[in-house]
């Protein structure tokens, strides 16, 4: 759950940091751009366990913290894929659309978007894989989750438990990495 929500999240929050920071489709290359990049890059640049430690301190521990600790790990990764695949777009078909009197929104929603969504859905479906990985570290350092329990039983050597939680730990990537593939066949 701290995967998918972080993600989510992210995901939200990436789409139009991507726009923002893309040369064809940022309103200033100047001004908007710059933060846009710093944006991607500052997010990008700390782990997420060190987010993680971050938000702690400053919220609490618990799944929320694991939450904001992925999905700000996760929007610089995602943005900056996303604002590459708009640069690459064809620019025919903006061009036509731009030529019927379309506004920008509409240019955007029916000559770039569609372009992208093969590239959105592989990132985000890439991301989530990585951050299902991610998120049983965290519970190590107080963020929740899996990785919270699997803490506690190592703490007490309860390893009966400590092997089972590994388990659950394996099954859930092994799912996350059938999921992963069958979205990718079912794009490509």
């Amino acid at each position: 759950n701290i995967a998918t929500l972080g993600t989510l999240i992210a995901l939200f929050l990436a789409v139009p940091v991507a726009f923002l920071a893309a040369r064809n489709t940022t309103p200033s290359t100047l001004f908007i751009r710059p933060i846009a990049l710093l944006i991607i890059v500052s997010t990008r640049s700390i782990n997420s366990l060190i987010w993680a430690l971050l938000l702690i301190a400053i919220i609490g521990p618990g799944v929320f913290a694991g939450v904001i600790a992925i999905a700000i790990r996760s929007i610089g990764f995602c943005a900056k894929l996303l604002y590459e695949a708009i640069e690459e777009i064809d620019h025919g078909q903006v061009e036509a659309i731009t030529a019927t009197g379309a506004s920008r929104w509409q240019v955007m929603a029916y000559g770039i978007v569609p372009q992208i969504m093969p590239a959105f859905a592989g990132v985000a479906v890439f991301r989530w894989d990585i951050n299902i990985r991610e998120s049983t570290v965290l519970g190590l350092v107080g963020a929740g989750g899996i990785g919270l329990q699997l803490s506690s039983s190592l703490n007490v050597l309860a390893w009966p438990q400590v092997s089972l939680i590994l388990l659950v730990i394996l099954g859930a990537v092994v799912i996350s990495e059938w999921v992963s593939a069958k979205v990718r066949g079912a794009i490509i």
